[in-house]
């Protein structure tokens, strides 16, 4: 063996010893800094516009960074408070209820209506009693939401150092990556060996695929807060506006989704109302959200990204299952790659420039 293959050898061998450790030390932060990368990503059609503009890139990148701090920590403080509160009232107010006969009247509504009527008479039939057991159901049920609520909260509380290193992790990534994030890009294509027009079909497939899912994230958000909002105004639900710029945000949330604003609003609805109401509610909101789900969602997300239906769909849910809620977009991101690289495959390897090397 020459020395110039030991040398070699020794090389890549270090490099992937040096490339682990670099891993472990980069390891605990990875998660901050995926999300600044991705949020780096979404905010650079706005720093282009900016600069135009002020024409530094550093005092553009540093005033999108204030921004982005000032529309997460602001409502965050705000919304903290206001779980605490809420949290702490919730089981006052079930108390309330149940004693000033408010299931009473919830129960005699839902007795008028034939579902209801059905419903408690399986119940009965199966030696279980709703008017014995819904004031006790209601009263432990508000009681385990309020302290799982302020348990949680002070659990928040006692991390929130953790949660503030991670989010100046985050925001420090963001920034550097938003002011010199295209120099890294560049200096990641020179490092690839690839011939150029693979290197450019593989990294502008990342780009599109990203661009493609944040764009149909970001419109199906949209409508579902927009139909939502609709239906609450159709039906009567008190701020509904509101409401609809919740649905929208939480649209946007891998877990619970729109359900978790629309459903209570139901319950109220029909409590306040009557249940007729709060049936055609929820008619309208589970055909509205059917429809965009399956079939705007998919279409906004695939257009630009060249992959299947059902190739996105799986991505979307295997990068949930293993990466979190960062699997919104690296689950995609990895399926688009691959197919790159695969056509990448076919084109210089199995029937192209490799076979006449």
């Amino acid at each position: 063996m020459d020395r110039e293959r030991i040398v070699q050898l020794f090389f890549f061998g270090f490099l992937a010893v040096m490339a682990y450790e670099l891993f472990g030390l980069l390891a605990p932060f990875m998660t901050p800094i995926a999300w600044g990368i991705l949020l780096a990503f979404m905010a650079h059609p706005a720093l282009i516009e900016l600069d135009k503009y002020i024409k530094r890139r550093s005092l553009s990148s540093m005033i999108i960074t204030f921004v982005v701090l000032l529309v997460v920590i602001l409502p965050t403080i705000w919304m903290s408070g206001r779980l605490v509160t809420e949290a702490q009232a919730l089981y006052t107010e079930a108390t309330a209820l149940v004693q000033n006969g408010g299931l009473v009247k919830l129960h005699d509504s839902a007795m008028r209506t034939d579902l209801g009527a059905w419903i408690v008479t399986r119940l009965g039939e199966h030696g279980y009693s709703v008017d014995e057991e819904l004031p006790k159901l209601t009263l432990a049920a508000a009681k385990f939401t309020s302290d799982y609520m302020v348990t949680n909260a002070t659990s928040a509380a006692k991390n929130i150092l953790g949660f503030i290193v991670d989010f100046g992790i985050a925001l420090l990534a963001f920034f550097y990556m938003l002011r010199d994030g295209d120099d890294y890009v560049r200096s990641l294509r020179n490092l690839t060996p690839l011939h150029d027009e693979d290197k450019k079909a593989i990294f502008d497939t990342l780009r599109t695929t990203l661009s493609s899912v944040m764009r149909g994230l970001m419109l199906t958000a949209v409508l579902q807060g927009v139909t939502i909002g609709l239906g609450m105004l159709i039906f009567g639900v008190p701020y509904w506006l509101f409401l609809a710029i919740a649905s929208a945000g939480a649209g946007l949330m891998p877990i619970g989704g729109t359900a978790l604003v629309w459903i209570p609003a139901t319950i109220y609805l029909g409590y306040a109302a009557g249940w007729s109401a709060a049936v055609g509610l929820v008619i309208w909101c589970s055909i509205a959200l059917a429809i965009i789900d399956n079939f705007i969602k998919p279409l906004a997300m695939r257009h630009g990204t060249g992959l299947p239906t059902l190739a996105l769909f799986l991505g979307i849910l295997g990068g949930l299952e293993v990466y979190g809620p960062l699997g919104l977009f690296a689950g995609p991101a990895i399926m688009a790659v691959f197919a790159a690289l695969v056509r990448v495959y076919q084109k210089s390897y199995s029937g192209g420039r490799g076979q006449t090397a």
